[in-house]
């Protein structure tokens, strides 16, 4: 089975060199890794600077909820995709939690996904709780998320959806945040995650339609816990942040899911 592996860059690189660099170390990795397609999410500004090449896509990194008009400082699906995107993120955490986030509903990222996906990108929508109890409450978070995100899609544009499920408290944040950990989930927790995932789906575009749908886990993924995410967690592919600035690191990754594969 062919795994995706995702690269948020988030607001890195500094310069266009530094990303130029960056890139082609992993492009060259990436066209070695025929088990794996790889999707790098710079910032918007370097996109037009980076070309994708043999298993390798490019993604943005967020779009506006309108196709076009008097939105300063926004950008629309359709620039991201003539600057040679082919997939976008939408409804990551750091968009919707504070202290980083700008307090995106799943409403606006509902508007956002059909946008996306009218404009031909493929859509990885990210999905998560800030903290887990042990009432199960935290379930209805992402049940929400799933039911109001994806609202009015059909089971055809579930075709062109990936769903990273990415818990807040696992990725690694700003020293105020105390209740983010910055420590990775367990493969077996996520794949208890990816089973609920895939009985919201089911519910409403039906269980085939929910069985197609890349579950993926993001969330302090490293070369370390890379692999048994994939085994164990039988996830498939993985959203990268922080390791996918270090080429060693984010190489390691694609090497340790093409042989997984």
């Amino acid at each position: 089975m062919k795994r995706t592996i995702i690269a948020n860059w988030k607001m890195n690189p500094d310069t266009p060199r530094e990303a130029r660099r960056l890139f082609g170390k992993i492009k060259r990795a990436a066209a070695h890794r025929s088990r794996v397609t790889t999707v790098v999410c710079p910032p918007t500004v370097f996109l037009p600077l980076l070309q994708a090449g043999k298993n390798l896509a490019l993604g943005g990194q967020d779009i506006f909820t309108a196709p076009r008009g008097a939105y300063t400082g926004s950008i629309s699906a359709a620039q991201i995709k003539f600057a040679g995107a082919a997939y976008v993120i939408l409804g990551h955490s750091e968009r919707r939690w504070p202290p980083a986030g700008t307090g995106e509903t799943n409403e606006v990222i509902n508007e956002k996904i059909k946008l996306a996906l009218a404009t031909g990108l493929r859509v990885i929508l990210c999905v998560g709780e800030t903290a887990r109890d042990e009432r199960g409450d935290y379930l209805k978070i992402v049940r929400e998320m799933l039911e109001r995100g994806l609202d009015r899609l059909t089971r055809a544009d579930l075709k062109f959806l990936l769903i990273a499920y990415e818990p807040v408290w696992a990725i690694t944040a700003p020293t105020s945040v105390k209740s983010w950990r910055g420590t990775a989930d367990t493969p077996e927790d996520f794949l208890e995650q990816s089973l609920f995932i895939r009985k919201v789906l089911a519910a409403r575009f039906g269980q085939a339609a929910a069985l197609a749908v890349p579950v993926l886990y993001g969330g302090s993924a490293t070369p370390d816990n890379a692999a048994d995410f994939l085994t164990r967690g039988e996830a498939a592919g993985l959203l990268v942040g922080h390791a996918s600035l270090r080429a060693d690191q984010f190489n390691k990754i694609l090497r340790l899911v093409d042989r997984s594969a």
